[in-house]
């Protein structure tokens, strides 16, 4: 039966009550099933249909966020076991049950080598259930853990007992059978460039690992080689109490240094877990150092402290990374900041050309609490970018659907859509759309630290840059400057160089509200039609560089513009010095290019006409009188004498 003054409320409130108790998603389609048996009339049917996809939308964004901060929770709680902690097995119980937590395995594990019987065992288990896995000793160089040793690199099989990448054995392979394992990643620990130990999280189905999750183990086997680390330390500064106690005063000395590097890195922890930014952790280190810190991101761009050349480091941060360990470039040590192999920076101390190995220690830990930092920024803003890029697809899908809704919306997340902004549509320069997704990547990273917004959006990727009147960002790039050519020109390049390919950028004129950024960025993606079919594809453009081209494709058809921009040296020329050069110009490409019929209509001697075209073209160039150079001449030519020039 239906009742027409139904309304959609009721069932609007439960599903709000459902998100505000993190219900499951399941409940979500009763709400409507309730209706429907209700008898409730199409429009409120069709009004609770809409509300449920909105409310499940939001209920997935507050599943993601939770998700994200039990992850950033677990690694500061494991920064605090590290610091707080001098137990070395309830540190790595706690590194692996972490990591089974954070990726959602069925079960996580360490193994480590033992030396006197020159194999592996199972150090620390979570999660397993098979006695004979958990007692598994493993030869040197056999299963995905031997490969994960021999590389110093991650692995990860979604199926184990079909990967032949690694030398299987009877022994290993009756073991994983025993657990049930099937999908298994594993990451080294590594100290000294030296691979120490096996971090490993597995689960008993078939199960592909993304880079997220690699690069979290990573930062976890990190924290797990500080602990074994400081262990040994530990243990090597009793073993000398024990057996050099007439080198008593070293020994303290040694544990002085120690206790140093200790609180060092409870200071930097605590940095941590209070907020701090990079230029924090740089300022704490030089304090503690004596020295001059500076922090470069993964392009060489200052992030805290003075710049230096990318090139007079590059060789030393390649040294740094292949040992794992800080090095010396002469009178500065260098330390790659680094999240598994993935290179998020570079740290540099500069005022200390000596430093001791407690000290050195120190830096090293640093760039560890530096590249968890920066990771997790990374993270973050990977996050409010995907957010930030939904509102950015809908604004270019229907702008004049609810303006007014998409600049409230913006202005929530931190976009001000009210302000002037620059539209730029980007490309792989091949044209590959499988490609396409890199380039989202890179372009996240171009706005990284910026209040740009970016999105894939047909086929290609959109970024919209707030009109600054500075140069742009502290880190380098072009992000908010205001020239549309200058902009897309130096966009083109910097992507390029993040994406690992050419591509090609076009730009929109400058800005503001929803309805004029969609027109911005029509203008933009004819800009970049336009450079593919010129054949400058992996170029950046706006559609005033393009010249005629530009004049046609831009909104705005920019007449004047062209017109001086084409004419400009031939109407300076004239007007300073009384000359005809416009007129000639106009006369003899009337004529067909003729001197004689030019002469005549100008009622001038041959001589002149071709005098003032000498001059034309010390003006204008050489190539005036090309085919595409003639007819720009003469498309502007035309113009301003529609004008009235």
């Amino acid at each position: 039966m239906n009742h027409p003054q139904e309304s959609a409320a009721p069932a609007l409130r439960r599903l709000l009550d459902l998100l505000a108790s993190g219900a499951a998603t399941e409940d979500f389609a009763d709400v409507l099933a309730d209706a429907r048996r209700r008898g409730a009339p199409a429009a409120v049917l069709a009004e609770i249909d809409d509300a449920t996809w909105q409310a499940l939308r939001v209920h997935r964004t507050l599943r993601q966020h939770r998700r994200r901060e039990a992850e950033l929770t677990a690694l500061f709680d494991t920064a605090g076991d590290l610091a707080a902690s001098r137990d070395l097995d309830t540190v790595l119980q706690a590194i692996v049950r972490r990591a089974r937590m954070l990726l959602g395995t069925d079960t996580a594990y360490l193994t480590l080598p033992d030396e006197a019987a020159g194999d592996t065992y199972m150090r620390v288990t979570d999660g397993s259930v098979s006695v004979l896995f958990q007692t598994l000793r493993l030869s040197l160089g056999h299963g995905l853990g031997g490969l994960v040793a021999q590389t110093a690199r991650p692995y990860a099989t979604p199926d184990y007992r079909t990967d032949e990448r690694f030398h299987h054995t009877g022994t290993i392979d009756a073991g994983v059978l025993d657990e049930g394992l099937v999908a298994i990643i594993g990451v080294p620990l590594l100290l000294g460039g030296q691979v120490i130990g096996v971090l490993f999280a597995a689960d008993r189905s078939p199960r592909a690992f993304s880079p997220d999750e690699v690069a979290l183990l990573c930062s976890l086997a990190a924290h797990a080689a500080i602990a074994l680390d400081t262990a040994k330390s530990l243990a090597d500064t009793r073993a000398a109490l024990a057996e050099l106690n007439a080198a008593n005063e070293l020994v303290r000395a040694h544990s002085a240094a120690v206790q140093r590097a200790e609180q060092a890195h409870d200071r930097l922890t605590d940095l941590v877990l209070r907020g701090a930014e990079v230029p924090d952790v740089a300022a704490a280190v030089a304090a503690l150092l004596g020295g001059e810190i500076a922090v470069l991101d993964a392009e060489g761009e200052p992030l805290a402290g003075r710049s230096a050349p990318a090139a007079e480091l590059a060789e030393a941060v390649a040294a740094s990374r292949a040992e794992g360990r800080s090095v010396r470039h002469r009178e500065q040590w260098v330390c790659a900041v680094l999240a598994g192999h993935d290179a998020l920076g570079t740290m540099v101390l500069r005022g200390r050309p000596d430093l001791d190995d407690a000290d050195r220690r120190l830096f090293e830990r640093a760039s560890v609490v530096t590249a968890l930092l920066l990771l997790l920024r990374r993270s973050v803003a990977e996050t409010e970018n995907r957010i930030r890029g939904d509102l950015l697809t809908d604004l270019l899908t229907a702008p004049e659907r609810d303006p007014a809704g998409l600049t409230a919306r913006g202005r929530r997340l931190g976009v001000d859509l009210a302000r002037p902004h620059l539209v730029l549509v980007a490309e792989p320069a091949d044209g590959k759309t499988d490609e396409r997704g890199r380039l989202a990547g890179a372009a996240r990273r171009y706005l990284f630290g910026s209040r740009g917004v970016s999105a894939e959006h047909a086929e290609t990727v959109v970024l919209l840059t707030p009109v600054e009147s500075g140069s742009g960002s502290g880190s380098g790039s072009a992000v908010g400057a205001g020239d549309p050519e200058e902009t897309a020109r130096q966009a083109a390049e910097r992507l390029a160089r993040l994406a690992g390919f050419p591509v090609t950028v076009g730009a929109g004129r400058p800005a503001a509200g929803p309805s004029a950024l969609a027109a911005s960025y029509g203008e933009g993606l004819r800009c970049l039609r336009a450079l593919r079919v010129l054949g400058r594809a992996g170029e950046g453009a706006s559609a005033r560089a393009l010249g005629f081209l530009g004049v046609l494709l831009g909104d705005g058809h920019d007449v004047d513009g062209f017109v001086g921009a084409t004419l400009g040296p031939l109407l300076a020329y004239d007007a300073r010095r009384g000359t005809e050069l416009v007129r000639t110009l106009r006369a003899y490409f009337d004529c067909g290019g003729s001197l004689t019929r030019a002469k005549d209509e100008l009622h001038v001697h041959v001589n002149t006409v071709v005098q003032r075209l000498d001059r034309v073209e010390a003006l204008l160039g050489r190539d005036w009188n090309q085919p595409e150079r003639s007819l720009e001449l003469q498309l502007a030519l035309r113009l301003q004498l529609l004008a009235g020039g």
